[in-house]
């Protein structure tokens, strides 16, 4: 993709979102340098959560853009029955929820907010995915071996988890990893 004499900055500590933004084949830069506290109003429409956090990442970029910049920001939430999942704290947190994942469908809704120094504007897709009946022992094993800590639901799609326990999706498996690419590329098209 050609940038046009524009600068892509990626502003996300995700690995995932790195990788696939890289698979986009476009040119970016990271910079993480964010003000930013991660809260909203327990009465916040679940869907907006993602949203007011992706534009508040934005928001709290450490520094005014330049003409030829364009700053991307991304928040990903898990939404299952009517508990909003984050981050687990630990290994106790996650072990919660992937036994309230196990065996239902559940939400994952991911925002991004791309901002120049003149505009903004932000998007969110939502995907559906069902686990099967996940056992103590999978639960476990999961856990201690890939430390699910940073990812909302505890569970990365791409890792062994995902592998033996998502039996369908409905929407983008990568909005599910953490970046809807295709809306990427096509608002990325019009800040060109």
């Amino acid at each position: 993709m050609d940038l046009h004499g524009k600068r892509l900055i990626l502003a996300s500590n995700s690995p995932r979102r790195r990788e696939l933004l890289a698979g986009l084949d476009v040119d970016f830069e990271i910079d993480t340098d964010i003000n930013f506290q991660e809260d909203f109003q327990p009465d916040t429409p679940h869907m907006q959560v993602p949203v007011l956090m992706s534009e508040g990442k934005s928001l709290g970029f450490h520094r005014p853009l330049e003409e030829n910049e364009i700053l991307l920001t991304s928040d990903t939430m898990v939404l299952c029955g009517t508990e909003i999942l984050g981050k687990p704290h630990n290994a106790l947190d996650a072990a919660r929820m992937l036994r309230l994942l196990s065996g239902r469908d559940h939400q994952v809704v991911t925002a991004i907010t791309l901002r120049s120094h003149d505009q903004m504007e932000t998007v969110s897709d939502v995907a559906h995915v069902w686990f099967k009946d996940l056992t103590e022992e999978e639960i476990s094993r999961y856990i201690e071996r890939y430390k699910p800590f940073d990812k909302a639901g505890a569970y990365g799609i791409q890792e062994w988890i995902g592998y033996i326990g998502i039996t369908h999706i409905e929407g983008s498996f990568y909005t599910i990893m953490g970046l809807p690419v295709h809306l990427v590329y096509d608002r990325l098209l019009r800040f060109l």
